[in-house]
């Protein structure tokens, strides 16, 4: 139960519609046309106050607060809750101007400058002290404001310092985590290199490796930095709190952000919520955004929010491609169908300067006349028509790891057998042929619960802790099915190599070692068991079967002859294990094939792998992806959006919708 959140979707009467509004780069006189146009799209929610800091404290310690009064105000006398933010994100020129170590260095020793984001650094007692007096200023004089439904911390946590005040809450970190100076050496293997340290003083942030570096420092950096930004966090979310406890409290993750473990900070967070901004140029952009709304369905197992995506176009990209009719819409319900409860865009108007100037907004610059603006307005119309889906839940038999300690430990470390793992990207190579196969997923960390699924799939987890390793094999032995691929359980936590090694700490559990890694640089033949051949590349682990089963071999190259893939028995369950890199059909008939053995349906049968189809509560959600071709799904039920009644099957044109309340 999460009673703020069910008592914020009880205020808005179902899904949140709107996005972040920016009054203070307006004059007054367009603020009225605002609202109208905001009431008249249906808007219900807006985030005010992200970037306010200067607007709201010019001067250190003189507050100017009555222009978000009168904003605050007209907001509410028409009908618009708000979701204020702390402006903490955007320190103002006074304050790096009067304190420049607030400032963050960079790695290579340079000063990041004002007039850049994320200009402040997270572990400074003089920023710390300022962000804690805004956020003051502002939780006391609007605790009781009648449009109030959230509080909204920071944004897009991730600036990464390496300053005097950097290394000296580093230290501090380190103590906690490790006791003394020998616990440390013991972890980070100091005796290599002989970099042992044997006064405090001496241990700093991990400079630009001008050779190698140190891994283990490099990746206890990584997680104190996360864990340093997530103190700036909970330090302003204790200060609203402290004034109004009732209501929400929410930060904005972003997509594949591999800066802060969110698995560590949602149980902070009354609610997870996400910034995302699929590419509309590049193909098959949506299913990593699937596999990201899953993510924040995940972290608390419950409804999230939609914070920001964009109504047409963005402004990062080489080249920012234009969000074609119905792309805007489509990805709107995708995120609602994987649990979102809002659908928040950055931002309400298009701003005139700055770098996002033609960053698309749900008013464009071209105004009431804009596709852009009809496709807003039709979908601010729309989305109360499933406005009894708000709050329902998922369930899913199949989950696939993500964790930021394995990603980490991939990406971030180096001195790997190749250095150019993509972690983000191997993950969503092993959930794609779910999706496409209209499976039901949830995403898990190291410490999540595996008995409630059937199937465990695990993607290059080079790194895990003691307790994953314990939860998996209690998972297989209790029945479950784990598929992994290469390269697991390789080290422990502190990036030490596992003793016997390869696979380390999956030995047991796939039924073979390995007696080394071999990158490759073509591509080879696989045979599996029933005569299919495939193809497989950049990858081969010499594999060694004790109690494991051959499933495919190669057929050339090296390893010819030898074990590709096998399986294994423990306990009543079972492991899958892929030695190499499977060319993408295979990998997806390897994981189906398992899942299927597992006895777990999809949630529709027989639809093409462009439509997606996933289930809240009793409401199905049927999404078609492809631009060009109409797809008919079995379903039966009543269709929210059109009112219409689906007798067996509905047929969905390209790029079409439709919300099913069952009647099973």
């Amino acid at each position: 139960m999460n009673p703020g959140m069910d008592a914020f979707r009880a205020r808005l009467g179902g899904f949140a519609f709107g996005g972040d509004y920016n009054p203070e780069q307006w004059d007054r006189a367009v603020w009225d046309e605002d609202v109208e146009l905001m009431r008249r799209a249906g808007v219900n929610l807006v985030t005010l106050g992200v970037f306010a800091w200067a607007s709201l404290e010019p001067e250190p310690g003189r507050f100017t607060f009555d222009w978000l009064d009168d904003a605050m105000d007209l907001l509410h006398r028409n009908g618009i809750s708000v979701d204020l933010g702390t402006p903490t994100a955007a320190p103002p020129v006074w304050l790096s101007h009067e304190h420049p170590e607030v400032l963050p260095v960079m790695e290579d020793g340079e000063v990041f400058g004002f007039g850049n984001r994320m200009h402040y650094d997270p572990t400074s007692p003089v920023y710390r002290e300022h962000a804690a007096r805004i956020t003051t200023a502002l939780a006391s004089r609007y605790r009781h404001h009648p449009a109030l439904a959230m509080w909204h911390i920071g944004n897009e946590y991730g600036p990464t310092a390496y300053t005097t005040a950097a290394a000296a809450a580093f230290r501090d970190w380190l103590r906690r985590r490790y006791g003394d100076l020998d616990a440390l050496n013991d972890a980070w293997y100091t005796r290599f290199w002989g970099q042992r340290y044997s006064d405090w003083e001496q241990v700093g942030p991990p400079e630009v490796p001008r050779s190698w570096s140190n891994p283990a420092r490099r990746l206890d950096f990584h997680r104190f930095v996360s864990d340093a930004l997530l103190e700036c966090f909970v330090m302003e979310r204790d200060i609203v709190r402290s004034y109004r406890a009732d209501l929400p409290v929410v930060t904005n993750f972003m997509r594949f952000h591999r800066q802060t473990d969110s698995w560590r900070w949602a149980a902070h967070e009354d609610a997870v919520a996400l910034d995302i901004y699929p590419d509309p140029g590049q193909a098959g952009s949506h299913v990593a955004a699937a596999l990201n709304f899953d993510l924040m369905r995940s972290l608390r197992g419950e409804p999230w929010l939609l914070m920001e995506q964009a109504a047409g176009a963005v402004s990062q990209w080489r080249v920012n491609h234009v969000k074609r009719p119905g792309r805007m819409r489509l990805g709107s319900y995708q995120a609602v169908a994987h649990g979102a409860d809002s659908v928040l865009f950055f931002q309400w108007r298009a701003g005139r300067g700055g770098h996002e100037r033609f960053h698309s907004a749900m008013l464009p610059h071209s105004g009431t006349r804009s596709r852009t603006w009809r496709e807003v307005e039709a979908l601010g119309r729309e989305l109360p028509r499933i406005a009894a889906v708000a709050g329902s839940g998922s369930t899913a038999e199949v989950a696939v790891l993500f964790d930021w300690n394995a990603w980490w430990g991939l990406e971030v470390t180096h001195g790997l057998p190749r250095n150019d793992f993509d972690y983000p990207a191997i993950v969503t190579a092993h959930y794609r042929p779910l999706l496409e196969a209209q499976h039901a997923v949830d995403l898990v960390s190291f410490g999540s619960d595996f008995g409630r699924y059937r199937v465990v799939v695990v993607p290059n987890a080079y790194l895990v802790d003691d307790r994953c390793t314990a939860a998996l094999e209690a998972f297989v032995a209790a029945g479950g099915t784990l598929v992994c691929s290469f390269f697991s359980g390789v080290v422990d936590e502190r990036n030490q190599v596992r003793q016997p090694a390869y696979p380390g700490a999956f030995r047991r559990l796939i039924g073979a070692y390995i007696d080394e890694y071999a990158p490759l640089e073509t591509s080879v033949a696989v045979r599996f068991a029933d005569g299919c051949v495939a193809s497989a590349d950049w990858w081969q682990d010499s594999l060694h079967p004790e109690t494991a089963t051959v499933l495919a071999t190669y057929l050339d190259g090296d390893l010819a002859g030898r074990a590709a893939v096998v399986t294994n028995s423990l306990g009543t369950g079972r492991v899958v294990y892929v030695g190499t890199r499977l060319d993408a059909g295979a990998l997806r008939d390897t994981i189906l094939d398992a899942v299927a053995a597992a006895g777990v349906a999809p949630v529709v049968r027989d639809a093409p792998p462009h439509v997606e189809a996933t289930v809240r509560g009793g409401f199905l959600f049927l999404l078609n992806h492809s631009g060009t071709d109409t797809a008919t799904v079995p379903a039966t039920g009543v269709d929210l959006l059109t009112g219409a009644s689906v007798d067996g099957a509905v047929t969905l044109e390209p790029l079409g919708v439709a919300v099913i309340e069952t009647r099973s």
